[in-house]
């Protein structure tokens, strides 16, 4: 299984960024698919996670602001990144589960992209 995030970059406060992530290796489309964030010295945290269903949570800091989906025919899933602001620097990890209790429990997931850098300046 592979998952390989990429579309990261740096970005001024205020602007955009779409982040996608190529599955490899799994039956993508019943797969439970999340992003996450680390951003320098601090825990990993959720971001967005999008069911087999197209059933989407996100975290309350970028509830408004980004947006998850999901092509199964392309086994991609994507994370649209708008009104970009410097907090939301970070590493973004993209990653699957299978039935979840929890999807925005990171512990959960089993499979991890390498993630891709995120840098929003002020």
């Amino acid at each position: 299984v592979q998952l390989q995030a990429y579309g990261g970059g740096l970005v001024q406060a205020g602007g955009s960024l779409r982040l996608s992530c190529a599955a490899s290796g799994l039956p993508f489309s019943v797969y439970v698919m999340g992003w996450f964030r680390q951003a320098p010295g601090k825990d990993r945290e959720f971001v967005s996670t999008i069911s087999a269903r197209d059933r989407i949570n996100h975290a309350d800091s970028v509830e408004g602001r980004f947006t998850i989906s999901r092509d199964n025919a392309k086994n991609t899933v994507y994370l649209q990144l708008n009104s970009l602001k410097p907090e939301d620097t970070a590493v973004y990890y993209c990653a699957a589960a299978f039935g979840p209790s929890n999807p925005m429990d990171g512990n959960l997931y089993v499979y991890w992209g390498q993630g891709t850098l995120v840098t929003v300046s002020s």
